[in-house]
């Protein structure tokens, strides 16, 4: 099989098809994935009692530029580790080691929102809360299919009557016009309601902060919906109106939730641990903000 860092150098305009980010991205998020990995390494070889000599073991065959394209490669195209192993010419063992190691590089690299990108700093959360104000902000959930639970009261809780499936939902915050992703609630039980995940996560934002959703949202406070057709009545034809220019408005988070669902690992049946479930729709939402132009790494 073709090694996918090798096609991509090749054809540097369809590495969007394959990772799902341009090429110029790719190659800046490896400069910066290898710096933290190097960071990583510095404090691992502070704690380590040491044996063997510096340099000792067993060389990775791959370069951090594969193990990167790996795991990119994984998260956009969801083969069998086997299948992804087979690509890198590599075991399936070690295809699912790489994956998870840089997984957890590229976590700490790509800030999933705007919130968590300036949550450390106490004056920097403040000031974007602040400038936040003057937008009405979109927000939309999605449920993503999972494996079936082993467990029978587990099962019922995971259940989601709307999708006949078990499922997790998550729920995303973004700018008007999809500039950027604000905020964003992972890996909630299929059966909760969107205007219960936004209740918690409203508390994140200013108590003034004006919202638009969809019909699932109404009854929220600060947060503006269709207007909704009166039982055994019919809209106007103003009211129509209305919901049509304001559905045009809030298209677009819904272009948000596709590239979302482009990583075909935040689309597709999830069949990995669901402890790693939060970690891995955080990396797909820092990747999707890099894709944009939200996120610009550091030089």
């Amino acid at each position: 099989m073709k090694n996918p860092l090798h096609y991509i150098h090749k054809y540097q305009h369809r590495s969007k098809q394959i990772l799902g980010i341009d090429y110029k991205q790719f190659l800046e998020l490896v400069k910066q994935a290898e710096n933290k990995h190097q960071e990583r390494q510095v404090l691992w070889e502070r704690k380590k009692i040491r044996v063997n000599a510096p340099g000792g073991g067993r060389k990775p065959k791959l370069t951090i530029a594969e193990q990167v394209c790996l795991c990119l490669f994984y998260l956009r195209q969801m083969p069998t580790f086997e299948i992804l192993g087979m690509h890198f010419n590599i075991s399936k063992t070690e295809a699912n080691d790489t994956f998870h190691y840089w997984l957890k590089v590229l976590r700490l690299v790509l800030p999933s929102s705007l919130l968590e990108q300036v949550e450390s700093q106490e004056s920097d959360y403040a000031i974007v809360q602040e400038m936040l104000m003057e937008f009405e902000l979109l927000v939309d959930s999605y449920e993503q299919p999972r494996e079936r639970p082993s467990d029978k009261k587990v099962q019922q809780e995971y259940f989601s009557g709307k999708q006949k499936r078990h499922t997790l939902k998550s729920q995303v915050v973004s700018l008007p016009e999809a500039k950027d992703i604000v905020d964003i609630v992972v890996g909630a039980k299929g059966p909760t309601s969107d205007i219960s995940l936004f209740r918690n996560q409203q508390q994140r934002f200013s108590r003034l902060q004006s919202f638009k959703g969809d019909k699932g949202y109404q009854g929220g406070k600060n947060i503006s919906t269709p207007q909704k057709k009166p039982r055994q009545g019919k809209l106007t034809s103003e009211q129509k109106a209305e919901n049509k220019v304001f559905s045009s408005n809030r298209i677009f988070i819904e272009h948000i939730i596709r590239l979302i669902k482009i990583f075909r690992i935040a689309s597709l049946r999830f069949r990995l641990h669901s402890p790693v479930y939060e970690q891995i729709i955080f990396t797909v939402c820092g990747l999707v903000r890099l894709r944009i132009g939200s996120l610009v790494l550091p030089t």
